[in-house]
């Protein structure tokens, strides 16, 4: 695990915006401003409070406190993007501040303190914290995405029905060690 824990978590990392940009590639701005309930959540607030996140948690990862001053949770659920290239370009951005905190990490980081609400997590807990909330908003944005276009979606997966097409192909390979998202 020395060596393989940060490129791992960053292929995860990479996946789930990946499957979070192949959804919203899916959709017009006004289809990421939908809202199925009262005080329920647009794939567009769930990008403002991801990005919000990302922002606070990985600026300065290692040397200053997850929640920073400057962030506005509150705000985050207020849906303030004016076009889905503004909602794209704040999502670029709080990407680009994770992948870069992350890319800069080095094994020997891995077991440091860092503070999330002076809440002490060792570097590896902060990471996978990240990871799991990460994955949970990007499974909301995928299943907003799916109701949303009905019979219109791309699937990001394996379709219904190709499992048996998928699994030959996938055991016609030759074994060996690699990221799941590799070759996809």
């Amino acid at each position: 695990m020395e060596h393989s824990y940060l490129q791992s978590v960053i292929k995860q990392f990479q996946y789930y915006k990946s499957l979070a940009d192949k959804t919203i590639a899916q959709l017009n701005f006004e289809e990421l401003q939908k809202e199925f309930a009262p005080d329920s959540n647009s794939i567009s607030i769930i990008v403002k409070h991801m990005t919000g996140n990302m922002l606070s948690r990985w600026t300065n990862f290692l040397t200053e406190d997850g929640e920073k001053p400057w962030r506005h949770r509150d705000t985050e659920f207020e849906d303030t993007y004016t076009s889905k290239e503004e909602l794209s370009a704040a999502w670029e951005n709080g990407w680009n501040c994770v992948f870069k905190a992350l890319e800069t990490l080095k094994h020997e980081d891995l077991e440091r303190i860092v503070y999330i609400r002076n809440q002490g997590h060792t570097v590896t807990e902060a990471i996978n914290r990240q990871l799991a909330h990460y994955s949970y908003h990007v499974g909301q944005i995928v299943f907003l995405g799916k109701l949303i276009k009905g019979s219109d979606w791309q699937s990001l997966s394996i379709p219904k029905g190709q499992s048996e097409s998928y699994n030959r192909d996938k055991f016609s390979e030759e074994k060996g060690r690699r990221h799941f998202t590799d070759n996809n």
